[in-house]
């Protein structure tokens, strides 16, 4: 029972315990409940407070905005109808001032309506005057007509060829006096002219020979140059095509040859197979092709160096290596390059002392000879060719005309072109300037090596010992040792009929075959 009690006593205090708590925490609650509706209450005062006074102040600030737009537009409307009362007054201005223009032309057009027909009445009172005058005159030549007894028509006529004659004579008289005067001064200055560009222009004698005497330090060289039987000397004169004489001259080989091209070859292949000392057929054919290519690199480098000096600029590459080409060519004994700028400096003095462009008459000068330095023969005349050159590389159209007219072959067409002429001859005409022999010569010498390049097979021919003999090398793959004999005496008869020389002519056909191969 005790055990019972107790839990009971024990149930009844937490039944109290819990009743007490569930009192106090209801007596909180109320009172939080209580605070929280105050606090409610005066938070809503206060924002209807503030609600109040933000009313307040949004209605000043749009009662302030509507009287500043009121006051704007205001403004606006006064503006405009400032603008409308000005346009209005200029309106007004511009009705009274065309009021007035139109006055001023109604009166403008009675006062013209009043001169025309002043001036009516005064052309009619002028053509009755003209008609009476008219009368007057035609009276006035009848009685004329009638005391001398010819027409008007006739007497017109008589004074104006009276009037026509004298005039032609004295115009005649005037006319041959003023040529003769001008002949006379034209001479004069001509003469000085001429004279003062001679005398200023020094030049050498420039011609060519056929010849080049080659110096060697001893006569044991010359066994060298000729080697076993002959083979080498026979090979240098096949590669080059140029007459190598070894006689009793002491220190000194001859090279003959009428191109100065091969010529100077020779001459410098000569000189390199001496300095290296190895002197053989393989050797040679080694050396003279590279002193070949030696020349065409100094042809470009003349051309070069002549057009500086000269002060030429623009040239195309191609003409000026044809101007290299000319110094080794001749013109009736006359080195080419020397006399082309001998022709330049006098083109250049007789330019200036007549006005003309110095550089432009310098140009034409240097050029007008380059159609005697052709790669391939052609039948044109070298003025032609070398015009068509000048055309071909875009030289100026005087240029053009000065080279093609300077042996009168095509019009002159510019003052440059007589220049020309005349400067050529000027530099040809020179004492000991051109042989007319040489250049015949040459030509046969020419011609002799065409002969032989006009038959199937011919691969090199040289014309050698001053013309008297014609070597001729052939490709062995194309003529046999039979074809070889019959094409000498082919030849032969051919220069027969188409040449006439003085002696004889050899011809010597050279057919070479070689076997090569080589070891690995």
């Amino acid at each position: 029972m005790d055990i019972v009690s107790i839990i009971i006593g024990i149930v009844v205090g937490i039944a109290g315990g819990f009743g007490i708590a569930k009192f106090l925490e209801k007596s909180n609650v109320s009172n939080l409940i209580k605070n929280a509706k105050k606090e409610a209450a005066s938070i809503l005062k206060d924002a209807k407070t503030e609600a109040e006074a933000a009313k307040k102040d949004k209605i000043l600030q749009a009662k302030e905005k509507f009287l500043e737009l009121k006051a704007e537009h205001e403004q606006v409307i006064l503006a405009r109808d400032k603008k409308m009362a000005e346009a209005e007054k200029r309106t007004r201005d511009k009705e009274s001032q065309v009021s007035n223009e139109l006055a001023r032309a109604k009166k403008a057009a009675d006062d013209a309506e009043a001169k025309i027909a002043d001036y009516n009445n005064k052309i009619e009172y002028l053509d009755k005057k003209q008609q009476e005058i008219d009368k007057l005159h035609k009276s006035q030549v009848e009685q004329l007509e009638a005391i001398s007894g010819l027409s008007a028509e006739d007497a017109k006529n008589q004074l104006v060829e009276s009037l026509k004659a004298e005039a032609k004579t004295n115009a005649m008289s005037y006319i041959q006096d003023t040529v003769e005067e001008a002949k006379m001064t034209a001479q004069q200055e001509a003469k000085k002219i001429i004279i003062n560009t001679i005398q200023r222009v020094g030049t050498e004698e420039a011609v060519e020979n056929c010849v080049s005497v080659f110096n060697i330090e001893s006569d044991d060289v010359k066994g060298r140059i000729i080697g076993r039987e002959g083979r080498n000397i026979r090979a240098l004169e096949a590669a080059t095509g140029v007459e190598i004489i070894v006689d009793d001259t002491p220190e000194a080989i001859i090279l003959s040859c009428f191109d100065p091209v091969r010529r100077e070859i020779a001459r410098l292949a000569l000189h390199k197979l001496v300095t290296d000392g190895r002197i053989h057929p393989a050797r040679i054919e080694e050396v003279v092709a590279k002193t070949a290519k030696q020349i065409d690199e100094e042809i470009i480098e003349t051309g070069k160096r002549t057009v500086i000096d000269l002060g030429i600029h623009g040239l195309h590459p191609e003409l000026i290596k044809v101007v290299g080409r000319m110094k080794y060519r001749s013109s009736y004994g006359q080195n080419l390059l020397q006399h082309s700028r001998e022709v330049a400096k006098l083109c250049g003095i007789m330019a200036a002392e007549l006005g003309l462009n110095v550089k432009l008459a310098k140009r034409a000068g240097l050029l007008h000879d380059i159609g005697k330095v052709p790669d391939t023969e052609s039948e044109l005349p070298h003025a032609i060719l070398g015009m068509q050159w000048a055309e071909k590389y875009g030289e100026k159209e005087e240029v053009c005309n000065a080279i093609g007219a300077h042996h009168d072959e095509i019009e002159m067409k510019s003052l440059i072109s007589p220049i020309i002429q005349v400067c050529d001859a000027i530099s040809g005409a020179r004492p000991g300037a051109r042989r007319q022999v040489l250049d015949s010569y040459i030509q046969r010498l020419k011609d002799l090596e065409d002969i032989a390049f006009g038959f199937n097979g011919v691969k090199n021919a040289y014309a050698i010992q001053a013309g008297r003999e014609l070597r001729v090398i052939v490709e062995s793959e194309k003529v046999s040792d039979e074809a070889a004999a019959n094409l000498s005496f082919d030849i032969s008869q051919k220069i027969q009929t188409e040449m006439t020389y003085p002696g004889q002519v050899k011809i010597t056909v050279i057919r070479e075959t070689r076997a090569v191969n080589i070891a690995k």
